[in-house]
């Protein structure tokens, strides 16, 4: 039997999670509700780089990673590729196809935290949905603006910005109440792909609102890469035929 190390941290890596035995190994950084149902190991926390992760491999004899992680953790996905080399045991990656702009969307592109305030400059009331990465900055806040936070953990707040603790997926009736009672003139997200945040970008579509878009940062290849849950599970299930 070949054993799994599968990194993860999103809902396509839990389903992942939830079809593997007990000698395989499911990891987490440690954000959000650590799972408590499911067969195999839980492991949280980090690896101290590529080559803890390597030694880590070779310790507990993997025999396959598998990279799950979400389309914005470009080191653990580095750490990833590098550390399975260096143990010389294949990595295979889910590679979530990004969204892409439909008719009428107005998106403006950046690559990082100080383009995108300098194109939220001229709004008043955003909606971020980039995790918790605008947490850090409540306190650069412009006056002339009011931030509506959503991220998976709870947080205090401050004056000019209100936090939502919540996890999609989002459904298309629930974003249209929120975008009408916060009067929201502008989205901020990440191209995460997948349908479980997605209905963010129909309202905003429908409501004429643009879109600042953080690009996704380059990955490297893995051994094999698969688009969605369905494929890679397949070829687990060939794997192990």
């Amino acid at each position: 039997m070949t054993r799994i190390l599968l990194l993860g941290g999103t809902g396509d890596a839990l389903k992942i999670a939830r079809r593997l035995g007990a000698d395989h190994v499911y990891s987490l950084a440690g954000l959000g509700k650590v799972p408590d149902d499911l067969l195999c190991t839980v492991r949280v926390g980090g690896f101290g780089g590529a080559e803890g992760m390597a030694r880590y491999i070779e310790q507990k004899r993997i025999g396959l990673v598998i990279d799950a992680t979400h389309p914005y953790a470009a080191q653990i996905s580095t750490n990833a590729v590098k550390a399975s080399h260096a143990a010389r045991v294949p990595c295979w990656a889910l590679r979530r196809p990004g969204w892409h702009p439909q008719p009428g969307d107005d998106w403006r592109m950046v690559d990082q935290w100080s383009e995108l305030t300098a194109v939220l400059a001229v709004f008043r009331r955003p909606l971020f949905t980039l995790g918790r990465e605008p947490l850090a900055h409540l306190d650069d806040i412009p006056p002339h603006q009011f931030w509506t936070v959503r991220c998976l953990d709870p947080h205090d707040g401050h004056a000019r910005a209100r936090i939502l603790a919540a996890r999609g997926p989002f459904t298309l009736e629930g974003e249209r109440a929120l975008f009408s009672a916060e009067a929201f003139d502008v989205v901020v997200s990440k191209n995460s792909g997948g349908s479980a945040t997605e209905a963010k970008l129909e309202v905003a579509r429908e409501c004429g609102l643009p879109v600042v878009m953080l690009r996704r940062p380059e990955l490297p290849a893995a051994d094999r890469e698969f688009e969605g849950v369905v494929e890679l599970l397949d070829a687990l299930r060939h794997l192990s035929s």
